[in-house]
């Protein structure tokens, strides 16, 4: 027999084990315990976690495990898989459960690009009824599928919503972000209640920002006043990411600037212009316009100014060609910006054409530089991708491929920014079926194709293209009377999408802007021309055979068919015809135009060229705030100037008209 304290400590160690057999005994005879089921709550499951239950479930909560499955399916972009459980719904539903399938019908509307459907289904929707959290997506729907006035509404309206601060800078980064693409037009014609302060806070912003975008001490200091005039703006609370960068604004130093250009070679010639350009503004030798009455602007016979000014390589003296115009050009204020005092900054000049670019840099870094303006040469301008240098770089080209680094810009005049600066200026005047007439080389395909980007991303389909050969088969085609149909084959364009809106966990297509019907089933109503003087003396003729006086076809050039040469037979040929070019050829600064003209003996194209050495000094100078600083703006020689997020400088031109043989402002 054993003893009693072994018998005891035995007896012990078995109540832990009968008492857990008698615990795990009760447990098979209840239900399993079915997990809390909210479709007014947070979705954080997977798919495959939600159809799981779903199927385990008997009760009225397998629809709302249902309708969770379709949203971690939308979630994860299996949108046929979310469509398919859609489809078998019940009829049956609850109001909670039909609350919830309207905002996912709404939401697989907008994957499937249906706007109007989806705007239809959300206003069936009861928003009084709707959780925090469903307000919260119900107000990323209306921002997917609104535009305008109503984005910016659904916007303020979801950001008391958000609770994480990395969600509010994002609700705030968007609003800025519809505020600065509005037109101009669509913001002076906006009309709003009187108890929208928020909103007309943002407007006032947009004001501030608008005003003062070419000095950026002015514009820091007007975002400071906002903030203390509207103290409860959550945009004062939390500035846009973009508008607080400049709280951080420090000048660039240029105490030393390295000039790469190729000093021989082909390029040579080039490079002078642009080192001419850049010496002048750097000491000061800019020709100013002088300060003129409005009587003073216009010959005393009324007449308009001397189309054949400056227009004879052999013309003396040399005088700057002038654009006839009711207002007179020394009024502008271009050249106040471009045409500082004499500067002690020291600028040394490095030659491209005899070592590589990489060895260039390290020694103008080893000399002391502070800034280089530079290379030119296209090649040289994409092995920048490769180097690594502290220097901050204001390249003279761009490269095929941008890339966004914080020490660099791309400034270059370009067949390419002309085409995006016609685009624009086409689509503000109102055209919205293209044709592209352009020459059949690389040149062409070149503009082609960015113009059809650019009209893309104004809201434009297709684009037509029409291409000509020599000058030899343009003068067949005037010979045998056929002309040039407004016809052409579509353009290929990469397919510009807004990026899309995730706020809160909800990831859903950006706003849908609304698009016009394809020009290639339209009637074309403008033509945009790529072509010499000599080519545009043959294919405007051709044109005006097609085109009859009392036609809505307007027809548009490039700087290119503007050269110096043209008497009054072109001019009167071109009647009708828009062009552009940049400023200083445009008659904005004629004293200057009038230097630049004989130093390059009237040749137009070295004289754009100075004009952007002239702008590259000023670029130079005002670096750091054309990186860094959202809106700032130049008014230059070669345009009105501007940076977008990956520091490509933009150029808007000028534009003028051909009208009875004189040229004037493109009306």
């Amino acid at each position: 027999m054993l003893p009693l304290k072994v018998t005891h400590n035995k007896a012990g160690r078995c109540v832990p084990v009968l008492l857990a057999a008698l615990i795990f005994a009760g447990c098979t005879n209840q239900a399993p315990q079915t997990p809390a089921v909210n479709v007014q709550g947070a979705a954080t499951g997977t798919s495959d976690y939600y159809l799981q239950q779903m199927q385990q479930s008997a009760d009225d909560n397998k629809v709302d495990w249902q309708l969770l499955a379709i949203r971690a399916f939308l979630k994860e972009g299996k949108f046929p898989q979310a469509n398919d459980q859609f489809a078998k719904l019940p009829q049956n539903l609850n109001d909670t459960q039909r609350q919830e399938s309207r905002l996912l019908a709404a939401q697989l509307k907008i994957a499937q690009q249906d706007i109007t459907g989806a705007n239809a289904l959300l206003r069936q929707i009861d928003t009084e009824s709707l959780s925090k959290e469903q307000q919260v997506r119900y107000n990323q729907l209306l921002i997917a599928t609104s535009r305008g006035l109503d984005l910016l509404r659904a916007l303020i309206a979801q950001e008391p919503l958000l609770s994480q601060p990395a969600d509010k800078q994002k609700n705030i980064d968007a609003t800025w972000q519809a505020l600065v693409q509005m037109t101009p037009e669509q913001v002076n014609n906006l009309v709003i209640n009187a108890d929208e302060n928020t909103l007309q806070g943002w407007l006032d912003l947009l004001n501030i920002y608008k005003a003062n975008g070419s000095d950026a001490d002015m514009l820091k200091a007007g975002i400071s006043d906002w903030q203390k005039r509207y103290p409860v703006n959550p945009g004062a609370k939390m500035l846009p990411s973009a508008l607080s960068q400049i709280q951080n604004f420090q000048p660039s130093s240029t105490n030393k600037i390295a000039l790469l250009l190729p000093l021989s070679g082909q390029a040579q010639a080039f490079a002078n212009a642009i080192q001419k350009g850049f010496n002048d503004a750097k000491n000061g030798a800019l020709a100013q316009p002088a300060a003129q009455p409005v009587e003073a602007a216009a010959p005393a016979n009324d007449s308009p100014a001397n189309p054949d000014a400056a227009v004879s390589p052999s013309a003396a003296p040399v005088e700057a060609p002038q654009i006839a115009s009711a207002q007179p050009v020394a009024q502008s204020s271009a050249s106040a910006q471009t045409a500082p005092a004499a500067s002690s900054t020291q600028v040394q000049v490095y030659d491209t054409s005899t070592q590589p670019v990489d060895q260039v840099l390290a020694k103008a870094q080893q000399d002391g530089a502070t800034l280089v303006v530079g290379p030119l040469i296209k090649g040289n301008v994409e092995k920048l991708a490769d180097i690594q240098t502290p220097l901050n770089i204001l390249a003279l080209n761009t490269p095929e491929t941008v890339q966004n680094r914080p020490n660099l810009c791309y400034f270059a005049l370009s067949p390419e920014d002309e085409a995006r600066d016609a685009a624009h200026h086409m689509w503000d005047q109102g055209k919205r079926s293209p044709l592209l007439i352009v020459p059949r080389n690389a040149l062409g395909a070149r503009v082609s194709k960015t113009f059809a980007a650019e009209w893309q991303t104004l809201g434009g389909n297709t684009v037509l293209q029409q291409q000509f050969g020599s000058t030899a088969e343009l003068k067949q085609g005037i010979n045998s009377g056929a002309g040039l149909s407004l016809t052409g084959t579509p353009i290929a364009a990469p397919s510009q999408q807004p990026q899309d809106v995730s706020i809160a966990g909800l990831t859903i297509p950006a706003p849908v802007q609304d698009t016009p019907a394809s020009s290639a089933g339209s009637s074309v109503d403008s033509v945009y021309i790529i072509g010499s003087q000599s080519e545009m003396a043959l294919i405007k003729p051709m044109l005006s055979m097609r085109v009859s006086s009392r036609s809505q076809v307007q027809m548009y050039a490039s700087s290119r068919s503007y050269q110096a040469g043209a008497g009054q037979d072109y001019r009167l040929e071109m009647e009708g015809l828009q062009f552009s070019d940049i400023p200083l050829l445009s008659g904005d600064n004629p004293s200057l135009m009038q230097q630049a003209a004989r130093n390059f003996n009237n040749d137009y194209s070295l004289v754009r060229l100075y004009a952007m050495g002239v702008d590259a000094w000023t670029l130079a100078n005002r670096f750091n705030e054309m990186r860094q600083t959202p809106g700032a703006h130049i008014r230059g020689e070669t345009g009105e100037l501007s940076a977008n997020q990956d520091c490509v400088i933009n150029r808007t031109l000028t534009w003028n008209q051909y009208r009875q043989g004189q040229i004037v402002p493109a009306s």
